[in-house]
């Protein structure tokens, strides 16, 4: 055999090897839509949540934020009212919550500071600790945005689709933590 025919055909046999390798990588990835329900944990209200590849940091709805110091360490105090997915309700809760950081975020408008902190979230069956940043988002259709952090601990995403996965975890699903980052400032 020649040698370019060899080649050729190693080469043909080695992009469909690793192409059916990754097909079969993807098929035990779950698949979520574009919108999707999240459960916020412990408070048990599900609520619309946009899948945003295009924001690294979660995002919660939040008025009257207010940071103050506990123990000597900063908290932030918050309240956020969403509709309840499960039946329509608008209800409302403050939250306290230890500051995790700072966010600084730059847009055409400048630049804008708000305090992220850790909440716990429902989707599918897995808990998940993630970094929510704080902001009023009451003129926004989803209350809650989930950034890149938390998508790449979910899976896949089809953007074509939406409301794929309902939240249903109970007191023994997985929880998984956050991870802190060197570059948790972006």
């Amino acid at each position: 055999m020649r040698p370019t025919l060899f080649l050729s055909r190693t080469l043909v046999l080695c992009t469909l090897v690793i192409g059916c390798t990754a097909a079969f990588a993807d098929e035990d990835k779950t698949v979520y839509g574009w919108v999707e329900n999240a459960r916020l944990i412990p408070w048990g209200v599900e609520v619309k949540s946009k899948l945003d590849t295009g924001a690294l940091t979660s995002s919660l709805h939040a008025t009257d934020i207010e940071e103050f110091e506990r123990d000597d360490k900063k908290w932030v105090r918050f309240t956020t009212r969403v509709e309840d997915e499960r039946n329509d309700d608008m209800v409302s809760r403050e939250f306290e919550r230890p500051l995790y950081r700072q966010l600084k975020v730059t847009g055409a408008g400048g630049s804008d500071h708000r305090p992220v902190v850790l909440l716990k979230i429902c989707m599918n069956h897995t808990i998940y600790e993630e970094q929510f940043s704080l902001r009023d988002r009451g003129d926004m259709n989803y209350p809650l945005l989930l950034g890149r952090r938390t998508i790449k601990h979910l899976g896949l995403i089809d953007v074509n689709k939406t409301f794929l996965r309902d939240p249903e975890c109970t007191v023994d699903s997985d929880v998984i933590e956050n991870e802190s980052h060197e570059g948790d400032d972006a």
